[in-house]
């Protein structure tokens, strides 16, 4: 199979997960590391905006894109998220425990509908609720990483929008959907 450019742009995304993730949990070159991150993480996310306009612009929308495109996300921003965990409430650089469970829980609940989905031959794309979900989140995970002290309160307010995005995506989605369960339950 011959990928095109917005499925190797997921593809990408994909592949830069893991030296995302060793930047920002490692010390490989001291301070530096945590910027190194935050550049990958930025490129990852820019590369989620690029596949989708391309795709949509040049009618390269496929199946594959439909279905790898939102795992794509889930795994680098749920990746993110849970390097990112601590159990505090609000502390300045790190993401409540708590509402990392939120939003992963959803995540596997959209993909097991998706699974779902799949099986009776539908694909079913990614929604605006959630396209909006997934840039917050993004852009707390960057707010996050930068780690900027006179943006905790423009931070922390991201993190709630995100995680309220999160849970009415999620409503949206299956109430949108819901048919996908006949005759599962």
């Amino acid at each position: 199979m011959k990928m095109n450019l917005p499925n190797k742009l997921t593809m990408l995304r994909v592949c830069l997960i893991p030296f995302f993730v060793i930047f920002l949990l490692f010390d490989i070159t001291g301070e530096a590391d945590r910027w190194i991150a935050l550049g990958i993480f930025i490129a990852a996310s820019l590369t989620d905006l690029a596949d989708g306009k391309i795709a949509r612009k040049y009618n390269l929308v496929t199946d594959f894109g439909k279905f790898m495109d939102p795992l794509a996300d889930k795994l680098l921003v749920c990746s993110a998220m849970i390097c990112l965990t601590t159990p505090d409430t609000f502390s300045a650089d790190r993401i409540p425990a708590w509402i990392v469970v939120i939003i992963i829980a959803r995540e596997f609940t959209i993909s097991g509908f998706r699974l779902i989905a799949a099986e009776k031959g539908t694909v079913i794309a990614a929604s605006w609720w959630g396209k909006w979900k997934t840039t917050t989140q993004m852009i707390m995970i960057i707010l996050k990483i930068a780690d900027i002290p006179v943006l905790i309160p423009v931070t922390n307010i991201v993190m709630i929008l995100a995680l309220l995005l999160t849970v009415v995506s999620l409503i949206d989605y299956l109430m949108k959907n819901w048919s996908v369960m006949e005759g599962e339950m």
